[in-house]
C-alpha cells in the first residue's frame, strides 16, 4: 500500500509519498515529474508518523536547522544509476554545491566506468523524486551557474539561499561554494 500527504512549506505546497516504511516521494506541487513515483491507487493519510517525521524535518530545514538526509528512511524508486546519483547527491553538504561534472566523474568512479556525459548525470538529478531532502539543489552548472531544477530556479535560488550558498547574481553561485573547488 502506498500513502501520500500534502504539507505546506514556505516555497509552496509539498506532496509526500511513503510505501508504508520508507519516504518514497517529495515533490512540489507544480515541479517537472511531479508523483511520478506515486502509485494511482495510493491513499491520503494525515496520521501516517513517517510524514509527521518528515514534515518536521522539514520545518527543522526551513528554520535553517541543517537536518540530515539519514534522520529519515528513504527509499526512492529508480534504477541503479539513479540510484548511484542520488546517493552522491546526499553526501554533497550542506551549504555547498557540486557541478554535473564533478557529480558525472564520482558516478564513473562508484560504477568502475570511464566516461559518462553531464547531462546523463543531469538526467538522473532531474527525477529525483525526494526533493529538498535528497538535495539536487545543490547541483549546477561547471561556472557555477544555476542550470536546471525540476521544481524551478527561483525554487534553487531560494533553497540555496537559505542554507547560506553565496551568488555572485542571481544566475551563478560563488565559486567557493562549490565542492571540491578552492
Amino acid at each position: 500500500m502506498f500513502y501520500c500527504f500534502y504539507d505546506n512549506s514556505p516555497l509552496g505546497r509539498l506532496l509526500l509519498a511513503s510505501d508504508g516504511k520508507n519516504l518514497t516521494g517529495v515533490w512540489f506541487e507544480k515541479q517537472k515529474y511531479y508523483a511520478a513515483a506515486l502509485p494511482d491507487n495510493s491513499v491520503e493519510n494525515k496520521e501516517l508518523s513517517l510524514f509527521k517525521q518528515t514534515a518536521n524535518w522539514l520545518d527543522c530545514y526551513f528554520k535553517k536547522q541543517n537536518p540530515l538526509c539519514s534522520d529519515l528512511p528513504l527509499a526512492p524508486y529508480g534504477n541503479n544509476f539513479r540510484q548511484c546519483v542520488w546517493r552522491i547527491l546526499q553526501e554533497i553538504p550542506y551549504g555547498q554545491v557540486i557541478t554535473y561534472g564533478a557529480l558525472a566523474k564520482e558516478v564513473c568512479r562508484r560504477l568502475n566506468k570511464t566516461s559518462m556525459s553531464a547531462q546523463a548525470v543531469g538526467g538522473a538529478v532531474g527525477h529525483n523524486p525526494i526533493s529538498i531532502i535528497i538535495p539536487c539543489h545543490r547541483v549546477v552548472g561547471a561556472n557555477g551557474s544555476l542550470t536546471g531544477y525540476a521544481g524551478g530556479l527561483d525554487i534553487k535560488t531560494h533553497l540555496l539561499a537559505l542554507e547560506g550558498v553565496g551568488f555572485i547574481n542571481n544566475n551563478y553561485v560563488d565559486i567557493k561554494n562549490i565542492k571540491g573547488l578552492s
